[in-house]
Protein backbone atom coordinates (compact mmCIF):
# COMPACT_ATOMS: atom_id res chain seq x y z
CA UNK A 1 0.00 0.00 0.00
CA UNK A 2 1.42 3.76 -0.74
CA UNK A 3 1.05 6.20 1.62
CA UNK A 4 0.26 10.05 0.06
CA UNK A 5 2.19 12.50 2.21
CA UNK A 6 2.88 16.40 2.23
CA UNK A 7 5.44 18.45 3.95
CA UNK A 8 6.17 19.81 6.01
CA UNK A 9 6.45 16.66 8.23
CA UNK A 10 5.97 16.88 11.80
CA UNK A 11 6.56 14.29 14.43
CA UNK A 12 2.53 12.34 14.15
CA UNK A 13 3.20 12.11 10.47
CA UNK A 14 6.52 10.55 11.30
CA UNK A 15 5.52 8.38 13.53
CA UNK A 16 2.77 6.74 11.57
CA UNK A 17 4.97 5.42 9.10
CA UNK A 18 6.81 2.15 9.12
CA UNK A 19 10.03 0.64 7.53
CA UNK A 20 9.30 -0.88 4.47
CA UNK A 21 5.84 1.22 3.65
CA UNK A 22 5.86 2.69 0.08
CA UNK A 23 5.41 6.78 -0.13
CA UNK A 24 4.79 9.33 -2.49
CA UNK A 25 5.95 12.86 -1.04
CA UNK A 26 4.89 15.87 -2.75
CA UNK A 27 5.81 19.34 -1.48
CA UNK A 28 8.97 21.35 -0.86
CA UNK A 29 12.00 19.35 0.48
CA UNK A 30 15.54 20.58 0.47
CA UNK A 31 19.00 18.88 -0.86
CA UNK A 32 22.25 19.32 0.77
CA UNK A 33 24.97 16.77 0.75
CA UNK A 34 28.38 16.56 3.11
CA UNK A 35 29.99 19.78 2.23
CA UNK A 36 26.45 21.68 2.63
CA UNK A 37 25.81 19.61 5.96
CA UNK A 38 29.19 20.68 7.67
CA UNK A 39 28.61 24.33 6.69
CA UNK A 40 25.20 24.05 8.29
CA UNK A 41 26.57 22.07 11.64
CA UNK A 42 29.38 24.69 11.93
CA UNK A 43 26.56 27.65 11.57
CA UNK A 44 24.46 26.29 14.11
CA UNK A 45 27.68 25.38 16.47
CA UNK A 46 28.42 29.28 15.88
CA UNK A 47 25.36 30.09 17.08
CA UNK A 48 23.85 31.28 13.96
CA UNK A 49 20.85 31.28 11.92
CA UNK A 50 20.37 28.73 9.14
CA UNK A 51 19.53 29.69 5.75
CA UNK A 52 16.17 27.96 5.26
CA UNK A 53 14.03 26.37 8.25
CA UNK A 54 15.10 23.32 9.23
CA UNK A 55 11.93 22.00 11.72
CA UNK A 56 10.40 19.54 10.30
CA UNK A 57 12.04 19.58 6.59
CA UNK A 58 13.12 17.30 4.60
CA UNK A 59 16.80 16.71 3.15
CA UNK A 60 17.29 14.89 0.43
CA UNK A 61 20.92 14.07 -0.21
CA UNK A 62 21.29 14.67 -3.85
CA UNK A 63 23.83 17.25 -5.98
CA UNK A 64 21.84 17.32 -9.65
CA UNK A 65 23.12 17.44 -13.19
CA UNK A 66 22.41 20.60 -15.17
CA UNK A 67 18.69 20.34 -16.20
CA UNK A 68 17.72 20.59 -19.92
CA UNK A 69 15.95 23.47 -21.23
CA UNK A 70 12.59 22.94 -19.97
CA UNK A 71 13.17 20.89 -17.26
CA UNK A 72 12.81 22.40 -13.55
CA UNK A 73 16.36 20.11 -12.96
CA UNK A 74 18.71 17.36 -14.31
CA UNK A 75 19.45 13.31 -13.23
CA UNK A 76 18.91 14.07 -9.28
CA UNK A 77 19.80 10.18 -7.84
CA UNK A 78 20.53 9.88 -4.65
CA UNK A 79 24.00 10.13 -2.93
CA UNK A 80 24.96 7.72 -0.49
CA UNK A 81 23.62 8.77 3.02
CA UNK A 82 26.73 7.66 5.43
CA UNK A 83 28.62 10.51 4.26
CA UNK A 84 26.35 12.75 6.21
CA UNK A 85 26.39 10.79 9.32
CA UNK A 86 28.30 12.56 11.39
CA UNK A 87 26.44 15.63 10.47
CA UNK A 88 22.76 14.38 11.13
CA UNK A 89 22.18 13.72 14.40
CA UNK A 90 22.93 17.18 14.86
CA UNK A 91 20.69 18.71 12.88
CA UNK A 92 17.96 16.21 13.84
CA UNK A 93 18.17 17.52 17.49
CA UNK A 94 17.72 20.80 15.67
CA UNK A 95 13.94 19.48 14.07
CA UNK A 96 14.70 17.81 10.91
CA UNK A 97 11.91 15.37 10.46
CA UNK A 98 13.00 13.79 7.21
CA UNK A 99 15.97 12.60 5.25
CA UNK A 100 16.23 10.79 1.33
CA UNK A 101 19.30 8.82 0.29
CA UNK A 102 20.45 5.73 -0.19
CA UNK A 103 22.28 3.00 1.91
CA UNK A 104 22.44 2.35 5.56
CA UNK A 105 22.74 4.98 8.52
CA UNK A 106 25.07 4.71 11.59
CA UNK A 107 23.81 3.49 15.36
CA UNK A 108 24.06 7.67 16.02
CA UNK A 109 21.94 8.41 13.41
CA UNK A 110 19.15 5.74 14.04
CA UNK A 111 19.50 6.77 17.78
CA UNK A 112 18.71 10.41 17.58
CA UNK A 113 15.50 9.62 15.20
CA UNK A 114 14.16 7.44 17.58
CA UNK A 115 14.89 10.31 20.50
CA UNK A 116 13.72 12.93 18.52
CA UNK A 117 11.13 11.45 15.74
CA UNK A 118 12.90 11.59 11.98
CA UNK A 119 12.08 9.44 9.58
CA UNK A 120 15.21 8.07 6.41
CA UNK A 121 13.73 7.25 3.34
CA UNK A 122 15.09 5.81 0.27
CA UNK A 123 15.08 6.57 -3.33
CA UNK A 124 16.76 4.14 -5.72
CA UNK A 125 19.97 4.84 -7.00
CA UNK A 126 20.67 4.93 -10.80
CA UNK A 127 17.17 6.09 -11.30
CA UNK A 128 17.97 10.06 -11.42
CA UNK A 129 16.45 11.09 -15.08
CA UNK A 130 13.25 9.45 -13.83
CA UNK A 131 13.17 10.92 -10.14
CA UNK A 132 13.68 13.93 -11.68
CA UNK A 133 10.30 13.87 -13.35
CA UNK A 134 8.65 14.12 -9.73
CA UNK A 135 10.36 17.69 -9.41
CA UNK A 136 8.74 20.49 -10.39
CA UNK A 137 10.38 23.61 -9.45
CA UNK A 138 14.67 23.71 -8.33
CA UNK A 139 15.97 27.19 -6.45
CA UNK A 140 19.24 27.54 -4.99
CA UNK A 141 18.92 29.04 -2.06
CA UNK A 142 22.67 28.79 0.04
CA UNK A 143 25.91 27.58 -1.16
CA UNK A 144 26.17 28.35 -4.67
CA UNK A 145 29.57 28.21 -4.84
CA UNK A 146 29.06 24.45 -3.71
CA UNK A 147 28.07 24.16 -7.62
CA UNK A 148 25.92 20.99 -7.85
CA UNK A 149 26.49 20.57 -4.02
CA UNK A 150 24.60 23.98 -3.41
CA UNK A 151 21.48 23.69 -0.98
CA UNK A 152 18.13 23.79 -3.29
CA UNK A 153 14.82 23.97 -2.33
CA UNK A 154 12.51 21.58 -4.76
CA UNK A 155 8.93 21.18 -5.25
CA UNK A 156 8.40 17.68 -5.71
CA UNK A 157 5.15 15.93 -6.70
CA UNK A 158 4.56 12.15 -5.69
CA UNK A 159 8.19 11.36 -5.25
CA UNK A 160 8.20 7.54 -5.00
CA UNK A 161 10.39 6.57 -1.63
CA UNK A 162 10.34 3.69 0.43
CA UNK A 163 10.93 4.17 4.21
CA UNK A 164 14.04 2.50 5.18
CA UNK A 165 14.73 3.52 8.79
CA UNK A 166 11.35 4.60 10.93
CA UNK A 167 11.66 6.85 13.62
CA UNK A 168 10.92 3.40 15.88
CA UNK A 169 14.64 2.26 14.40
CA UNK A 170 12.70 -0.10 12.30
CA UNK A 171 15.08 -1.08 9.58
CA UNK A 172 14.19 -1.89 6.23
CA UNK A 173 17.39 -3.87 5.07
CA UNK A 174 17.48 -5.95 8.04
CA UNK A 175 13.45 -6.62 7.99
CA UNK A 176 13.97 -7.41 4.42
CA UNK A 177 16.61 -9.79 4.87
CA UNK A 178 15.24 -11.29 7.54
CA UNK A 179 12.01 -12.40 5.34
CA UNK A 180 14.10 -13.10 2.61
CA UNK A 181 15.83 -15.46 4.23
CA UNK A 182 12.81 -17.11 6.29
CA UNK A 183 11.09 -17.68 2.52
CA UNK A 184 14.04 -20.08 1.38
CA UNK A 185 13.64 -21.97 4.82
CA UNK A 186 10.14 -22.65 3.90
CA UNK A 187 10.36 -25.71 1.91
Amino acid sequence: MEKRITTPLNEEKVRNLKAGDNVLLSGYIYTARDAAHKRLVELLEQGGKLPFPIKDETIYYMGPTPAKIGHAIGSAGPTTSYRMDSYAPYLIRYGLRGMIGKGNRNSEVISAMKEYGAVYFGAIGGAGAKISKCIKSSEIICYEDLGAEAVRRLYVEDFPLVVIIDSNGGNYYEIGQREYLNSLNTD
